[in-house]
């Protein structure tokens, strides 16, 4: 084994180890085997991930090239366009016959009957290989089973027997340091989708324990959907899943864009927190996000309509209280989230909302930490007693200009 060799191979268990940019590890592999005397011209790289909105990673590199690439992602192949380019691959065709290795030594005539092989031949490619590092069921996650390269070099003879060697050599460890970059990402992609932004980044830094949690004073928010029991009873059956997801877009986007942490989807609810330290500035935050709600909320529904589908409103509390927000459950399922009198006070004030016909109602000690001009677009309704909560409390309508 050469000395370039070791450096190389050295250099990606650090860059694995330090969890360096996927495109920024691809294009310094790719300088370092130039170095090493293997003449590539051009490499992309793809590999699958567990994400909720793209199949995939790519990266790709030109010799020519001052900088990294930007990180590219690519659709699912079921269907589509995509569907089309990857049946004519030649990664589906080592899929198919189950090698790991194709060539095409364009430059002596081989033919290009792959997809991108003609786009690389007029390039100035002439000699292309495209491999796979395939791993183990064991070794996978989701669709993430492989690691996809194509490496094409423009020399007049190709690429030497002795240049390729070397490439194949050191291509198991780059697929080994990208997968456990890609790993890393996935974890962080669930976390994220499936905990809320600020839930998942305590669980990633290690707040797993069982009772681990914190006080925090927070604005908590929770929206349901009107009439929700009327329209599962009369929607069809492949309707409901696409009504849920178009409103709980709707709200969920207004969150983030305004700083709010997603906890729970119950059902057809949002549970969210507004943080502080500021609790005067979270509830600006929290009245933005209502604002932005109802606007993007007659947004959909005429698009719904327009479609022939059914549409409904929004019911939206928001409260103040002290709430305990952390890990809660059992040794083996635990769920990060707020408990507390205030979360049950919230979700007694939505169901306020239904029976006044109000579609946002907010309780006088969210009033109390807002700014006066926040105050003057909220309007007392009177005092409600909530079931289960033992003095009576007054509730502000939300008044629409």
């Amino acid at each position: 084994m050469q000395d370039e060799e070791i450096d190389i191979l050295r250099w990606l268990a650090n860059a694995g180890l330090r969890g360096d940019e996927p495109n920024q590890m691809f294009r310094a592999f790719c300088e370092r085997c130039s170095r090493a005397g293997i003449p590539i011209s051009y490499a992309m790289g793809l590999m699958d991930t567990l994400h909720p909105e793209f199949e995939g990673h790519a990266f790709e590199w030109r010799a020519q090239d001052n900088g990294p690439r930007p990180l590219q992602t690519y659709s699912s192949s079921d269907s589509g366009n995509v569907r089309e380019t990857w049946e004519s691959s030649a990664f589906n065709h080592l899929r198919q016959t189950g090698e790991s290795e194709l060539r095409r030594e364009i430059g002596k005539g081989a033919p290009v009957d792959f997809y991108r092989l003609p786009e690389l031949r007029e390039e100035g490619c002439t000699d292309v290989i495209f491999h796979i590092e395939r791993f183990t069921r064991k070794g996978s996650i989701g669709a993430m089973d492989a690691f996809y390269s194509v490496w094409g070099t423009d020399e007049p003879d190709g690429f030497a027997e002795d240049q390729l060697a070397l490439l194949r050599r050191l291509l198991p460890t780059l697929a080994l340091a990208l997968k456990s970059v890609g790993s890393i990402r996935i974890v962080k992609t669930l976390a994220r989708v499936y905990l809320g932004q600020d839930a998942a980044s305590r669980v990633i830094d290690g707040q797993v324990a069982r009772g681990q949690a914190e006080t925090i004073d927070a604005i908590i928010w929770l929206s349901d959907l009107k009439d929700y029991t009327a329209i599962m009873d009369a929607a069809r059956p492949e309707q409901i899943i696409p009504l849920l997801n178009d409103y709980s877009s709707v709200v969920i986007g207004a969150l983030h864009r305004n700083g709010g942490n997603v906890l729970k989807l119950i059902g057809d609810g949002v549970l969210a927190i507004f943080k502080g330290p500021d609790l005067t500035a979270a509830a600006s935050r929290a009245l933005q996000t209502e604002r932005e709600l109802r606007r993007d909320l007659d947004h959909l529904n005429r698009r719904r309509g327009a479609r022939g589908e059914p549409s409904t409103g929004l019911y939206v509390s928001l409260h103040l209280g002290t709430v305990f927000y952390g890990n809660i459950g059992s040794r083996n399922r635990l769920d990060f989230t707020v408990v507390g009198p205030a979360v049950n006070e919230v979700s007694r004030i939505c169901t306020i909302c239904k029976t006044t016909n109000n579609d946002a109602l907010v309780s006088a000690d969210f009033v109390n930490v807002c700014r006066p001009a926040s105050r003057e677009g909220l309007s007392p309704l009177g005092e409600f007693s909530l079931r289960g909560v033992s003095e009576p409390m007054v509730l502000y309508t939300v008044n629409r200009g």
